[in-house]
């Protein structure tokens, strides 16, 4: 069975950080594009950085360049996102998602989903 299980998400003032954890099982972690998505109240879903296992490639949206920064550690399983310089407009439920391929980011569908977690950033 898939798990993806999100962790690290709080509350922080605006220019704070944070980092979030996904912890992944059920899959060959190595051979997977895993990442995180975001969606805001009222706000379409968005994709927000991904990381190809297989070779390292990083993808990131226009709006978390230079601010967040997507890791992997093979070895526990695990994608991190650390997120600095956060700004309210990051206010979201982040879900980290999993998926065996990937074409192009901006068209990524993943097919397995965590079950989120809420990032606030105060202003």
């Amino acid at each position: 069975e898939v798990q993806l299980v999100e962790s690290g998400g709080g509350l922080v003032q605006a220019g704070g950080s944070l980092r979030l954890s996904c912890a992944a099982s059920g899959f060959t972690f190595d051979d997977y594009v895993i990442g995180w998505f975001r969606q805001a109240p009222g706000k379409q879903r968005e994709g927000v950085s991904c990381i190809r296992n297989s070779d390292g490639s990083t993808y990131y949206a226009d709006s978390v360049k230079g601010r967040f920064a997507i890791s992997s550690d093979n070895a526990k399983n695990t994608v991190y996102l650390q997120m600095n310089s956060l700004e309210p407009e990051d206010t979201a439920v982040y879900y980290c998602a999993a998926s065996s391929a990937m074409l192009l980011f901006r068209l990524w569908n993943p097919d397995y989903w965590g079950q989120g977690t809420q990032v606030t950033v105060s202003s």
